[in-house]
C-alpha cells in the first residue's frame, strides 16, 4: 500500500521506533493518528513534527485495556471519517532474567502490552478497515520472535505469538483488500528499556563499540519502504537477516550461539 494520502495509526508513537514511524510517515504526506500511554512522549513528538504536526493527532492511551481501546477506534474513526492503516509499534522488554526468576506479574505485563495490545487494536479496528479500498496491518515482531534469547523469553514468547498472529491474519485475510505485514527489527538503538522500567546489563569493553546499532530512523524507513512493497516479512536490520538465515538452516547452532552471548549478562 502506498502511504500517501493515507490516514495511518500508529501505537508507541510517543518515543523511540514508534515517534520515527510517525515523523517519517508525515513527510509522506500521510495523515497520522500517535497513540501512546505518555503523554509527554507524544507532547514530545507533536512538537518534533514542525509544520507537519497540522497532519498528525495524539491520543493517550493504555492499549492493554481492552475497553478503552475498542471506545477509542470508534472514535478514531468518527473524527478522521476513514483509517487506511494500523502500524502496532508499542512494545516492551522484560528485566534479564530467565524464567525461573520471572514473576508473574512481569509476565502478564509484558504478554498484555505486547500481545493483547496488538489484538485490541487489531480486532477494533479490522472490521472499518474490511470496508477501505486498500488497507494494511503491520505488527512489528522481533528477531526474538523467531529466536530464542535466554533472559528475553517471555518477550519472545509474546514477540513469537505477534509473528503467529500476524501470519494467521495474513492467510485469513487473502482475497480481501487488507494486506498484512509483519516486521522482525534486529538491533534498533531505541530507548525500550526506559519505557520497560528497566537498564541494560553493561556489555564487555570493546564489544559495544564494535556492534554496529541500526538507529531507529533508519529502522521506520526501512520498515516503510517494505510497506510500501506489501512484504509479508520485513526483515530491518542486517543482525536479524542473518540470524533469519542462520536460525532456518540450523535452529540448535544458532539458538546456541546466541546463548553464549547471552550468558555473561545472565550470569551476573
Amino acid at each position: 500500500m502506498k502511504v500517501q494520502n493515507k490516514t495511518i495509526v500508529v501505537t508507541g508513537g510517543g518515543s523511540g521506533m514508534g515517534r520515527e514511524l510517525v515523523l517519517a510517515l508525515l513527510l509522506k504526506e500521510v495523515k497520522v493518528v500517535a497513540l501512546d500511554i505518555n503523554e509527554t512522549g507524544l507532547e514530545e513528538t507533536a512538537k518534533l513534527a514542525g509544520q507537519k504536526s497540522a497532519s498528525l493527532t495524539t491520543h493517550v492511551i493504555d492499549i492493554t485495556d481492552k475497553s478503552a481501546v475498542e471506545e477509542r477506534a470508534v472514535k478514531l474513526i468518527a473524527e478522521n471519517g476513514y483509517i487506511d492503516g494500523l502500524i502496532n509499534n508499542a512494545g516492551i522488554i522484560q528485566p534479564f532474567v530467565r524464567v525461573n526468576d520471572l514473576s508473574y506479574d512481569l509476565i502478564d505485563r509484558v504478554m498484555n502490552v505486547n500481545f493483547y495490545g496488538t489484538l485490541y487494536l487489531i480486532k477494533s479496528l479490522l472490521p472499518h478497515l474490511l470496508t477501505r479500498p486498500e488497507a494494511h496491518i503491520i505488527n512489528i515482531s522481533s528477531m526474538g520472535g523467531f529466536l530464542p534469547v535466554p533472559g528475553q523469553t517471555i518477550y519472545g514468547a509474546s514477540k513469537a505469538a505477534v509473528k503467529l498472529l500476524t501470519e494467521g491474519l495474513y492467510a485469513e485475510l487473502t482475497g480481501t483488500t487488507v494486506k498484512v505485514s509483519v516486521v522482525f527489527p534486529g538491533g534498533v538503538n531505541t530507548n525500550i528499556l526506559s519505557n520497560s522500567g528497566l537498564e541494560m546489563p553493561k556489555p564487555q569493553e570493546g564489544k559495544a563499540k564494535a556492534r554496529k546499532i541500526l538507529s531507529a530512523t533508519e529502522a521506520a524507513q526501512m520498515m516503510i519502504a517494505g510497506i510500501e512493497k506489501d512484504k509479508y516479512r520485513i526483515i530491518v536490520g542486517k543482525d536479524a537477516r542473518i540470524m533469519d538465515i542462520l536460525y532456518r538452516l540450523n535452529p540448535k547452532s544458532a539458538a546456541t550461539m546466541i546463548t553464549k552471548q547471552m550468558s555473561k549478562i545472565l550470569s551476573h
